[in-house]
């Protein structure tokens, strides 16, 4: 019998301020009914704190997802994290993290995608599950994204949050888990959504500084219609791969990025609200969280067999599904 990766537990941290879009309101331009109007977000959740990065976020997701699973740090084999903040460029955030839950005899790597990492990292992690190299693999999705975010740019500052949210994938012989992924990229992204600054082409100096350039740039219309059709097509695509119909499906676990690229994506699937796991008003954009986040916030809602369709667009461009049928 084949082996398939099951998610067998979920965590997630969010911090504790919480920054509402009244509190925005006196720092930019902007107000409660036009943010709620575009996106669908009420307040979002920031990391305060000296020398608080991702890897704070990520431990303490991973943490609770290991006690919820009753499981000993020792015996992960490996944890992937998927970010676009990480705590430093080298080591990687995921090796902080594995030191930071006492995971010894793991071995750990950063994954980027930006918006789609956590779908990417769960891909990646089933694999060494469905070959029979690992039992314990624990996924984790966790962006400060407060710390590349320009608070005098109304356009993005809106947008986004920080959180970290956690799986662990076991093998099983049952049908269940991972059924399914379908991942896609185009570097045609680059221009409409990018940090200039601080990677090997153009690294930090007083210019680039002086210039805003180690900040998030979006051009928000261009990947707004992006994001829109590729992630309505890709989970769309992936229903008809598996020949399910919209009500095969438990829950669309959507990306959280915008209400109205949710919306489109649930219409195109033929699923009604009831449907749409959706967090995006308490939390906002969390990058590569969003996805276990709102695992997080539904798990008393789900159960066994439940099919699941993830679906998510990023920066890249990067974009994704998966069909995954739960497994507890």
């Amino acid at each position: 019998m084949a082996l398939k990766a099951a998610i067998k537990g979920v965590g997630g941290y969010v911090p504790d301020y919480v920054l509402t879009n009244q509190e925005l309101e006196t720092m930019v331009d902007t107000n409660d009914q036009w943010i709620l109007e575009r996106t669908g977000i009420s307040e979002r959740r920031i990391l305060k704190g000296e020398n608080m990065g991702t890897s704070y976020l990520g431990i303490q997701a991973v943490k609770q997802l290991l006690e919820k699973t009753n499981t000993d740090p020792l015996d992960v084999d490996l944890i992937l994290c998927a970010t676009v903040t990480p705590d430093m460029f080298f080591p990687a955030t995921a090796n902080i993290i594995a030191k930071g839950v006492g995971a010894d005899n793991s071995f750990s790597f950063d994954l980027g995608a930006a918006c789609s990492g956590f779908l990417y990292a769960l891909s990646t992690g089933s694999q060494f599950i469905e070959t029979g190299k690992y039992k314990k693999v624990v996924v984790v999705g966790a962006d400060k994204m407060s710390s590349i975010v320009d608070y005098t740019d109304r356009t993005t500052c809106v947008l986004f949050g920080d959180g970290a949210g956690a799986v662990l994938l076991e093998p099983t012989e049952e049908e269940e888990g991972v059924m399914d992924f379908i991942l896609k990229s185009d570097g045609v992204g680059e221009e409409y959504l990018n940090m200039k600054a601080g990677g090997s082409r153009m690294p930090a100096s007083h210019e680039t500084i002086d210039n805003k350039l180690h900040y998030i740039f979006q051009a928000g219309m261009h990947v707004f219609k992006y994001a829109v059709t590729s992630m309505a097509d890709v989970a769309a695509e992936i229903m008809d791969k598996n020949k399910l119909e919209g009500d095969d499906v438990a829950y669309l676990v959507p990306h959280q990025a915008n209400k109205r690229i949710i919306d489109a994506t649930a219409q195109r699937m033929n699923v009604g609200d009831e449907k749409v796991m959706m967090n995006i008003n308490k939390y906002g954009n969390t990058t590569a969280a969003t996805i276990p986040l709102c695992l997080m916030d539904y798990e008393n809602k789900l159960k066994k067999g439940d099919n699941l369709i993830l679906a998510a667009f990023g920066g890249g461009f990067t974009w994704g599904s998966a069909y995954i049928k739960w497994a507890y």
